[in-house]
């Protein structure tokens, strides 16, 4: 028997591909979303008394097409609403390879175009690619959900009205475009890995959707299908050679492979440097590390390699008394001349605090500015422990725990502010 739940699965691991050959097929996002949704709806019930057929995938992407074309023949009332539903039906049924892998790449670029604003192009990548229902998405990022479904609204008008295309960038304008791309990863990680506001610290949700989309994007750019030769189908590069979106990838999996461990059984956050390193998860670890070596080996360094090869450095130190901290203070160097700005200046104050002392780090991160961050007033606070400057210490604290909607977080730094705040500790 398939239940509802063996649907499910099929739903998050296809309905972004099932999606993106509907939208090539109709030229039209919500009917493609509506047509997936309604065969998705109907497998329900048909899986449920029939059993799953031998190619789920095909199966939601045939009946989706056939899905729209009833829906264009019922709604038509123009001449070319027939025309449209006639050609649909003309055409052979979407195959499983071929157009279907790059159809995903034409979709998540079409969501990444910088027509759209940044908030419209996560939510759309998530909401097209991903599957995520406009509920979840709008709990993601702290918007009520009407917000956030006319948010969606505008986004896929302005692509219709605006015409942008369906299609991966001509070839000079790909690495621009495949930047955009990469942000938009970025973005929904780093939203997983440490939720903006709610009760838990991370989002397990979108920490995997992200790593999902990336690997897509690092399988689709380093080639495409271009028919079948001797040995099978062959493979022609779309971007030959593009280190940051491995760099990215990299850097994701090597960030997740800590998040058992950044909390404890409570729920509690624990900082990188009390973590039990037996719960790292080592698999990913080795996987992001091979990632960190094929980048080494371009030598074209970017924002994503270089965090990457940070945290392949913690990945690499059995204990945080092993960390090489002259390695790591080098790397952030590096980055600050790629990608320069306060937040990274932060970070290397954290590593410089381990190299050169928290005198020199305080010093650094008292010119940053970042009043409105609550890392950079929790970092100063723990700095200003170490240097046994208590009192304000304490005020730190308080600062950045006014600025933090996460519970997880919060309580952290209040256990931290209370505890300095006791005599005799």
């Amino acid at each position: 028997m398939t239940g509802p739940a063996d649907v499910e699965r099929v739903f998050r691991a296809e309905y972004g591909r099932a999606v993106a050959v509907l939208v090539r097929l109709l030229g039209d996002i919500d009917l493609a979303e509506e047509a997936v949704q309604d065969a998705f709806a109907t497998a329900v019930d048909r899986w449920a008394a029939d059993g799953p057929p031998p190619s789920p995938a095909g199966w939601i992407i045939t009946t989706a097409r056939n899905r729209a074309i009833d829906r264009l023949r019922r709604e038509a009332s123009r001449a070319d609403r027939h025309a449209q539903a006639a050609r649909l039906y003309a055409l052979d049924p979407p195959t499983e390879e071929g157009p279907v892998r790059d159809d995903r790449l034409r979709l998540i670029f079409t969501c990444c175009h910088p027509a759209l604003g940044p908030a419209a192009r996560v939510a759309l990548t998530l909401r097209l690619l991903g599957g995520l229902s406009t509920a979840e998405i709008a709990r993601a990022f702290l918007v009520p959900e009407p917000t956030m479904a006319q948010r969606l609204v505008r986004a896929k008008a302005k692509i219709r009205d605006a015409g942008i295309p369906y299609r991966v960038p001509r070839e000079a304008d790909l690495p621009d475009r495949l930047r955009a791309v990469l942000a938009v990863l970025y973005l929904i990680f780093n939203e997983g890995h440490t939720a903006s506001a709610g009760q838990r610290l991370t989002r397990a949700d979108l920490c995997a959707e992200a790593i999902r989309l990336g690997r897509l994007v690092v399988d689709e750019c380093s080639g495409s299908w271009r028919g079948a030769g001797p040995a099978g189908p062959e493979r022609s590069p779309l971007l030959p050679d593009e280190p940051e979106a491995v760099g990215l990838l990299a850097l994701m999996l090597l960030t997740e492979a800590r998040r058992d461990a950044r909390t404890g059984p409570d729920g509690a956050l624990v900082l990188l440097g009390a973590q039990d390193r037996r719960r790292w998860d080592r698999g990913l670890i080795a996987e992001g590390q091979a990632l960190v070596r094929r980048c080494l080996r371009w030598d074209r360094p970017g924002p994503y390699q270089i965090q990457a090869a940070i945290n392949a450095v913690h990945a690499d130190a059995a204990s945080v008394a092993e960390t090489d901290w002259g390695q790591i203070l080098a790397l952030y160097d590096q980055l600050m001349v790629h990608a320069p700005g306060p937040v990274v200046a932060l970070n290397r104050a954290v590593a410089l605090a381990e190299v050169a002392g928290p005198a020199a780090a305080l010093a650094e991160v008292d010119r940053l500015d970042l009043a409105g961050y609550h890392v950079r007033h929790a970092v100063r606070a723990d700095l200003l422990r170490r240097l046994d400057r208590r009192a304000e210490a304490v005020a730190a604290y308080d600062a950045a725990i006014a600025r933090t909607a996460n519970a997880a977080e919060r309580a952290f730094l209040r256990r931290s502010r209370d505890l300095l705040a006791c005599p005799g500790s």
